[in-house]
């Protein structure tokens, strides 16, 4: 049982000491893209380090199982496991099932919850904008809607859309209104709502451990500067910065008192700010470190294995 606990132990570990150590950092403003990929991999080998235990677990406790598991394996290799522990084995296996389950019942309900408010959007887009007479309905990315204050959005969906409404039109022109639509053709392209969706679905299913309220946390603010990067690299960073502030300067986000926009400041005055990017040698060995970090909990599981085959 040695290794499961040591995966169990290594998983909680990282669950609850990975936050802190990224929080620490100082470049995931100035690098979101790679920021983002180091979150992915952490919370991969976080609940790689839960199945794994769960499997090797159930291995000890059930004969069945290890059979299974272990079936092309030499009797010295899965002797090297030592895979004993009775009542323990079976505890440890039946809770992070159960975990495992909970995980999938939340991202299913989170998939279904928005599901049906992209229909309620859908049903309310086309009351907001009906078909004419004789008009058939089109594929048609970009829907422009009647409305007094400037907003812009992406609906994702089988068939997604951009919309406007004509206050936007108004009041953002040329680039400042391309910047707009780039960021948010950003976000349909890097499919970031699945991010917010897997987020959203270990925060609310497991509110007690800090890696995943810190991972849902960070995706709706680290989206959204890869989103602003994607339209500044295209239209500039003033361009892309004057479009925030036209597009949200009637929603008191720059006021004195806090709102949920209240990150739009920020936003524009990371744009404003003289890019300070790290070196592409650089990114490249986060990139390459955070695709490790995974592979850590299935060098421990598989530790015994390959020493009793050495």
């Amino acid at each position: 049982m040695m290794v499961p606990a040591a995966l169990l132990l290594l998983g909680a570990l990282a669950a609850v000491l990975a936050p802190r150590l990224l929080a620490r950092t100082d470049w995931q403003d100035r690098e979101p893209v790679v920021a983002l990929w180091v979150w992915q991999c952490v919370v991969a080998a976080v609940l790689l380090c839960f199945a794994l235990s769960m499997t090797l677990s159930a291995a000890a406790a059930w004969q069945a199982v290890r059979g299974r598991v272990f079936a092309p394996a030499p009797r010295d290799v899965v002797e090297a496991y030592a895979l004993t522990g009775g009542s323990w084995a079976a505890t440890i296996a039946v809770a992070l099932a159960l975990g495992g389950a909970w995980s999938a019942a939340m991202l299913v309900r989170e998939i279904a919850g928005s599901a049906a408010r992209r229909r309620r959007s859908r049903a309310e887009l086309l009351l907001r904008a009906p078909l004419l007479p004789g008009e058939e309905p089109s594929s048609d990315r970009l829907v422009v809607l009647e409305g007094e204050r400037p907003d812009a959005w992406w609906l994702p969906g089988a068939t997604p859309r951009l919309v406007l409404t004509t206050a936007a039109l108004r009041r953002l022109e040329g680039r400042r209104l391309d910047a707009v639509l780039a960021h948010e053709q950003g976000h349909a392209q890097a499919r970031h709502d699945w991010l917010l969706h897997s987020s959203a679905a270990l925060a609310t299913g497991f509110p007690q451990i800090p890696v995943f309220a810190a991972f849902r946390d960070e995706m709706h603010r680290l989206v959204e500067l890869a989103a602003d990067d994607m339209a500044s690299r295209r239209f500039g960073r003033l361009t892309t910065a004057l479009a925030l502030v036209e597009l949200n300067e009637d929603r008191g986000v720059f006021g004195p008192s806090p709102t949920p926009q209240a990150h739009v400041p920020q936003r524009v005055q990371r744009l404003l700010t003289p890019p300070d990017r790290l070196t592409a040698g650089r990114r490249l060995r986060l990139t390459a470190a955070a695709a490790l970090v995974p592979v850590v909990p299935v060098l421990v599981a598989f530790v015994p294995g390959l020493r009793a085959l050495g």
